[in-house]
């Protein structure tokens, strides 16, 4: 069984909490990603995706120069470099998530995303059934 550290990206492009949430989109667009990990020091303190711009920044008429915790994620869901994939799809399928930030203690080393798994040939029946079950529309998408 394969471990994340494996198939993880550990060139991880991050913001702080001095950044704003401009910065954020800004930094999205430059480097086409959908999330950005939020760090003080190395340590992992958030996740801020273009969702929880649109839903808690624009829906919720915060102005672009609001700070990061306003609309970023503080209750995260984590892996560590020696989870297995299984774990992590298992992980990632539970709480509909399609990115897990990778940490060794509360530092930010890694993060892998859904994508990574299905170029791994080794895990496209995990990859497909994690994809299925973040898919599925939950109960809190009324």
């Amino acid at each position: 069984m394969r471990k994340i550290r494996e198939i993880m990206t550990s060139d991880v492009e991050t913001c702080t909490l001095l950044d704003n949430v401009f910065e954020v989109a800004v930094k999205m667009k430059e480097w086409n990603v959908g999330a950005i990990p939020i760090v003080d020091e190395d340590k992992l303190v958030g996740m801020i995706t273009d969702r929880d711009i649109v839903i808690r920044g624009i829906a919720e008429k915060h102005p672009p120069s609001s700070k990061v915790e306003s609309v970023m994620s503080d209750h995260l869901v984590t892996a560590t470099p020696d989870m297995t994939t299984k774990e992590a799809t298992k992980l990632m399928a539970e709480h509909q998530i399609r990115r897990l930030p990778v940490v060794e203690g509360d530092k930010l080393v890694g993060i892998v995303a859904l994508g990574d798994f299905a170029v791994d040939e080794m895990t496209d029946e995990q990859a497909q059934h994690a994809l299925t079950e973040i898919s599925e529309p939950g109960n809190h998408m009324q």
